[in-house]
């Protein structure tokens, strides 16, 4: 038997045959959309290719930012968004037809995002499709590693399959959907569990788009996922490797799949933000660094490197800088990605992709032998999955198993560090802002029946949703209609 060659099946070598660069992004946002829209041009300044939007709680949740609920949390982990209007300040001066990837974290969101940017483009006069737009849209992890749904988990999972099944039907250039690993990593579970999870999840998805009448060929080539890369360097390549190669047959067996795009997993990887310290945080320059080669030497088709002071709060725009200088170092200077899977063939890093791909199946047979990922996150079995995993990591490092430099081992007083803060008067603007569109907008009232007459329905609510954007309703009024229809996700004792 032939070896296996990059760019053939199952694609664990890699999805091409041939080297080609990542699209290198930087992850920001912050304070108002003015202010993050400074961030922005001056990181593309500086050479990203693509970057993602941070937004901050409120916006992931749907609440508005002069709602009493937002208090206190208004562009603090990210940017205030509340309408188009803060999306068009957001993107002022920025190109769109210019940029590789425009990212997000809406995940709950999803829809709105598509929204707001298919708004944006036909106000500039540019078709969405002129661009690229990655929703992360995987509202399923949610329930499970970060905690933004809002609606129970079959209607979230609905309206994350409107957004793909209209960015297939209207925007193939878009990235409808990231199916996130990274923050099931970030919650606590090992490799294996990250990718189990994450394909788990991506069957509840694909499975929808099946039952709407959607073919996987015309589905599967618009997806990416969104993987952590951790610090154990060599067990990082054997994973992405073996992803790949599980995704490959899982939709080619499972799905019929004809298209070899189908079956080739493009990730977007991050380095990961739990392996960072508030302790001597300038060792997370070196844990950044070994994270991005071993992204690189795995086979990425798109980057963020953490900064190292994100342990402590939101970059600093001379962290942020420092974290894209790096990718560029790697890319440019190294020659790591002058080749396709330089590792690949020997015996230590094949074993540990072999052994990786059997314990990424055993995980994904333990969540279909339980009925699959709906029933999983409704059951909280996922959640006691991630939660005894991370209890097992908090014990590693409290017991000193796991070596943590400058936690449990050689640990020491070091000096301060500029941390970046949020003026506390952002909040007050931004209320001010949103106050000021509502009173001197035009009415909005038919707009927003018209997206409870399509939830109603069963209708995908893309459609009335953009027309309710164009109108200037804010993302609060949206959601506070489709709560009227789906409800609350309440919290019960299992998660």
């Amino acid at each position: 038997m032939a070896p296996e060659q990059a760019g053939e099946f199952p694609y664990t070598r890699g999805i091409a045959a041939e080297p080609k660069p990542w699209i290198m992004g930087q992850y920001a946002g912050f304070g108002t959309p003015a202010q993050s829209n400074e961030r922005f041009r001056r990181l593309l300044a500086e050479g990203v290719t693509g970057f993602s939007v941070a937004l901050d709680l409120p916006t992931q949740l749907g609440i508005d930012s002069d709602d009493p609920r937002a208090a206190g949390e208004v562009g603090r982990v990210g940017v205030a968004i509340d309408s188009l209007a803060d999306i068009e300040i957001l993107m002022s001066g920025i190109p769109l037809e210019k940029i590789s990837q425009v990212r997000t974290t809406a995940n709950s969101i999803g829809y709105l995002w598509t929204a707001l940017f298919t708004a944006l483009a036909e106000n500039r006069g540019v078709h969405p499709d002129e661009f690229g737009l990655f929703i992360q849209n995987d509202v399923l992890k949610e329930f499970i590693a970060r905690g933004t749904q809002i609606f129970p988990p079959g209607p979230s999972l609905k309206l994350a399959v409107d957004t793909i099944e209209h960015c297939v039907r209207h925007t193939p250039r878009w990235v409808p959907l990231a199916m996130s690993g990274y923050h099931i990593r970030e919650a606590g579970s090992d490799a294996a569990q990250e990718i189990g999870y994450t394909f788990a999840n991506a069957i509840a998805y694909l499975d929808e788009c099946v039952r709407r009448g959607l073919s996987v060929d015309a589905v599967a080539p618009t997806l990416f996922t969104f993987l952590s890369v951790n610090m154990d360097v060599l067990g990082e390549i054997a994973k992405l490797r073996a992803a790949r190669r599980v995704w490959a047959t899982l939709v080619r067996e499972r799905y019929g799949t004809k298209d070899p795009r189908s079956e080739q997993l493009r990730i977007f990887a991050f380095t990961a933000g739990s392996s960072l310290t508030a302790q001597q945080p300038l060792n997370n320059v070196v844990r950044a660094t070994a994270e991005m080669i071993a992204a690189a030497l795995g086979g990425i088709q798109t980057m963020h490197v953490s900064a190292y002071d994100e342990a402590l709060g939101v970059p600093t725009e001379a962290a942020a800088t420092l974290a894209l200088r790096t990718q560029q170092i790697v890319a440019f200077e190294t020659g790591l990605g002058d080749v396709v899977d330089p590792l690949g063939g020997a015996p230590y890093i094949e074993a540990r992709t072999d052994a990786m791909e059997r314990e990424i199946r055993d995980v994904m047979a333990a969540v279909a032998e339980r009925g699959g990922a709906l029933a999983c996150i409704e059951s909280g079995y996922l959640v006691g999955e991630l939660s005894e995993a991370a209890y097992r990591q908090a014990q590693a490092v409290e017991s000193g198993t796991k070596p943590v430099v400058g936690v449990n081992l050689y640990p020491s007083a070091t000096g301060s560090l500029d941390v970046f803060t949020v003026d506390p008067s952002v909040e007050a603007a931004q209320v001010t802002s949103v106050r000021a569109l509502k009173a001197k907008r035009g009415p909005i009232d038919a707009v927003l029946a018209d997206v409870r007459a399509a939830a109603v329905a069963g209708d995908n609510v893309i459609p009335a949703c953009t027309a309710a954007v164009r109108a200037y309703a804010t993302i609060g009024e949206i959601v506070t209609e489709l709560r009227k229809v789906y409800g609350n996700w309440q919290a019960t004792g299992i998660f």
